[in-house]
């Protein structure tokens, strides 16, 4: 386990976050840092499951209505982005919401398919008060409890000079 909060977001990166987006060729600075925000405004880079007994899974905090929507209405159609998402499956591994509780690369790739479907282009890297509002507009929703001010007070927590080395 992680020391503290800046080795776990950089082990989040490292072994969930790059790996899930090389298998989808769909990386770079910017999109690294939406998803690392995203997960560590989601679930604090720890909590699998939504407190309260939500629908929420994984580090990401996908719902299984969105990773099943995702499926039907999006890879569906893009049978080589899909075939690529599996990459980030593990052996004997079926893409189902559940599977992001327990397969982080799985959920980073499902979380960063999320964001493809959103025609806005993604803020520049290191543009984070863009990347919160951008998070709360697209994942969270309006309808979302979460703020672009947590998301903003929690990055400098987790992320130093270092992270994205």
């Amino acid at each position: 386990m992680p020391e503290n909060k800046f080795e776990l977001a950089r082990k989040v990166l490292l072994e969930a976050i790059r790996p899930a987006l090389a298998a989808l060729a769909a990386g770079g600075l910017a999109v690294e840092q939406l998803l690392l925000g995203t997960a560590i405004q989601e679930s604090l880079l720890i909590h699998r499951q939504q407190l309260g007994g939500g629908p929420a899974l994984g580090l990401f905090q996908m719902e299984t209505a969105t990773h099943d929507d995702c499926w039907n209405n999006y890879l569906k159609f893009r049978t080589r982005l899909a075939n690529r998402v599996k990459q980030t499956l593990d052996p004997g591994q079926e893409a189902r919401a559940t599977l992001m509780k327990v397969n982080d690369r799985y959920a980073a790739a499902m979380c960063r398919v999320r964001y493809m479907r959103v025609a806005a282009a993604l803020p520049a890297g290191n543009d984070i008060e863009a990347m919160a509002n951008y998070w709360k507009e697209h994942y969270n929703t309006p309808l979302g409890a979460g703020t672009p001010e947590e998301f903003l007070s929690k990055w400098p927590q987790y992320v130093d000079a270092h992270t994205f080395d």
